[in-house]
C-alpha cells in the first residue's frame, strides 16, 4: 500500500501556522458579529470614536440623565480597566473609559455596562471589563444622546494621580512612562465643526476629522471636492487618506507643524461648507470625481479592534 499523501490535508493541530489561521478566522467572527456604529443615536458619537481610536489623553464630565453622582469619560484609565471610583472631598465620583483592555463587541453597551457600574460602586473600587448583559440600559437612557462633551484635552497622564496623593512608586513609574509616549494633541476649536483632532506626530503634524455621515455618502462627497481639487485645510496641508471604524469615516490631512491648532479652524470650516455642498448632490459622479474616489478608496485603511 502506497504512503497516504499529505497534500490538502490541512496544518497540523498546534502547529504555528494553524494557530495563525485559528487567530483569523476569530478576528473575522469578532469583526462580523461586532455592532458597526455604537454610538449611534449620540450627539458626541464622533467625538466618543476619537477618543476609542486614537486621542491620547483627554477627560469629559458625561451628561447623565441622573446626577446622583458625577461620572468622567476618559480615554485610558491606569491598567487599561473599564472604571474606577475615587473619593474626592467624602464625595464618590466615578470614571469610565473607552480605550479599554477587555470588551465586547458593542463598545457603546460596554460604556453603558461601565456607567452603570461606576454610578453605585464603592470609592477605591475599580471594574477590569463590563461585561454587559441583557438587563445593561442603553448608552442613551443613562446619559443626554442630545448633549455634547465638554471635553478637557490633556498633554500628560498625571491626572490619573488625585491631587494632593502622593502615589506608590510603582504607580509614579507607571504614569512616568505613559507620559513618555504621549504625542501633543488637541481639539481643534472651529464654529460648526467637531471632532477635528490635531496631533504633532513628529516629522509631521496631522488633523483627523471623525464626521458623522454614511460612509459611502461621505466618500461620494470627498471625491466631489477632491475632483475640484479644494480637499485641503488652506496653505500648508494635504489630504493623506482616511480610515474607517466603528462604521465612521475619518479624512487625514497632514499639516505644517509651526502653524497651532487653532489655526486650522478656517480652513476647516470652508472645507465642511464645500462637502455639505457636495453631500447635497444626488447627480451620478462624472468621469473625473470617479477617478478621484478610486484614488481617494486606494488610501483608505480599516481598523480593526
Amino acid at each position: 500500500m502506497g504512503k497516504k499523501s499529505k497534500r490538502n490535508s490541512g496544518p497540523r493541530s498546534g502547529s504555528d501556522r494553524a494557530e495563525k489561521l485559528a487567530r483569523r478566522a476569530a478576528e473575522r467572527e469578532n469583526a462580523e458579529s461586532a455592532v458597526n456604529r455604537p454610538f449611534a443615536g449620540i450627539a458626541a458619537e464622533c467625538d466618543l470614536v476619537a477618543m476609542r481610536e486614537f486621542v491620547p489623553s483627554a477627560t469629559a464630565t458625561l451628561p447623565l440623565r441622573d446626577n446622583a453622582r458625577s461620572i468622567t469619560v476618559a480615554t485610558v484609565l491606569p491598567g487599561a480597566v473599564a472604571a474606577l471610583t475615587r473619593d474626592v472631598d467624602g464625595t464618590p465620583e466615578g470614571f469610565v473609559a473607552v480605550q479599554v483592555q477587555a470588551y465586547s463587541d458593542d463598545l457603546g453597551a460596554d460604556l453603558a455596562g461601565s456607567i452603570a457600574w461606576a454610578q453605585n460602586a464603592e470609592p477605591a473600587e475599580s471594574l477590569s471589563a463590563a461585561n454587559p448583559g441583557d438587563d445593561t440600559p442603553a448608552l442613551a437612557d443613562l446619559i443626554d444622546p442630545d448633549a455634547q462633551l465638554d471635553i478637557t484635552v490633556h498633554q500628560s497622564f498625571n491626572w490619573w494621580i488625585p491631587e494632593g496623593i502622593e502615589p506608590a512608586p510603582e504607580v509614579a513609574a507607571t504614569v512616568q512612562h505613559a507620559n513618555e509616549t504621549i504625542m501633543p494633541s488637541a481639539r481643534v476649536n472651529a464654529d460648526g465643526v467637531v471632532a477635528a483632532w490635531w496631533v504633532d506626530a513628529g516629522e509631521k503634524a496631522h488633523i483627523r476629522w471623525v464626521r458623522p455621515e454614511d460612509e459611502d455618502q461621505l466618500m461620494l462627497a470627498l471625491a466631489r471636492v477632491h475632483a475640484t481639487g479644494d480637499l485641503h485645510l488652506g496653505e500648508g496641508s494635504r489630504f493623506a487618506g482616511s480610515f474607517r471604524t466603528q462604521g465612521l469615516l475619518v479624512p487625514v490631512f497632514d499639516l505644517d507643524r509651526e502653524k497651532h491648532p487653532d489655526e486650522w479652524a478656517p480652513g476647516l470650516v470652508a472645507l465642511a461648507a464645500r462637502l455639505d455642498e457636495a453631500l447635497a448632490v444626488d447627480a451620478p459622479l462624472t468621469t473625473a470625481e470617479r477617478r478621484a474616489r478610486d484614488g481617494l478608496r486606494g488610501r483608505q485603511v480599516t481598523l480593526i479592534r
